[in-house]
């Protein structure tokens, strides 16, 4: 378990039932529980969060989960996301439609961090006994090819998932030429609109001040 979530209330819970945790800081996902599976975890808020302030990179994490891990997992925990921010219902679908098709992961919703701790419990279960793999905090899956580097550098980039990042390396051939690319050329993509378009550009053009 990331030593982040310590305050959440699961460690508790999984303790509680049992369960032996061990925390340590992790550089993908909140929860590991095998070589092939790992688990973010996020609150409703916490996505809803994600979705108005890009900076927070939802996608990047997901993506790099992707990268590791086999199968991730997304645990939403709480009952108030169509509620608890003021962000239209169908960004909100939109996003979670992104997250299962475009990177392939699946969603399970829990009610709070008990209902959280009971869906990890039983899935470290089924992998650690009845599986019998073992806890890997770099995942199982080989090095990137090269064509998934060049994906995973566009995707990268906030607003952009693995979708619309194969989209762009596909209309223009390299990532180079992305980078190179005017606004006008960055509307011809399927899926980049102005917004979209304009903050590639000053991802790309700005003068790094570090």
């Amino acid at each position: 378990m990331d030593r982040r979530e310590i305050r959440s209330g699961v460690a508790q819970a999984l303790e509680a039932a049992g369960d032996k945790v061990i925390y340590s800081t992790l550089n993908v996902g909140d929860y590991i529980i095998s070589d092939k599976v790992a688990i973010e975890r996020k609150t409703d808020m916490d996505l809803l969060d994600s979705i108005i302030d890009k900076n927070r990179n939802l996608f990047r994490q997901l993506s790099d989960l992707v990268k590791a891990y086999d199968r991730p997992v997304l645990i939403i925990e709480g009952d108030n996301l169509y509620t608890g921010r003021q962000i239209h219902p169908n960004a909100i679908r939109g996003v979670l439609s992104s997250i299962a098709t475009d990177f392939g992961i699946p969603i399970i919703n829990s009610k709070d961090e008990v209902d959280t701790a009971a869906f990890i419990h039983i899935m470290a279960k089924r992998e650690q006994e009845d599986k019998k793999r073992s806890i890997s905090l770099h995942g199982s899956k080989t090095s990137m090819t090269l064509k998934e580097q060049q994906e995973y550098i566009v995707s990268a980039i906030s607003n952009i998932g693995p979708t619309t990042a194969i989209k762009l390396l596909r209309h223009f051939g390299s990532v180079e030429n992305i980078i190179s690319a005017d606004i006008e050329s960055l509307l011809e993509v399927d899926s980049v609109g102005p917004k979209t378009a304009q903050y590639i550009i000053d991802v790309v053009k700005t003068e790094y001040k570090g």
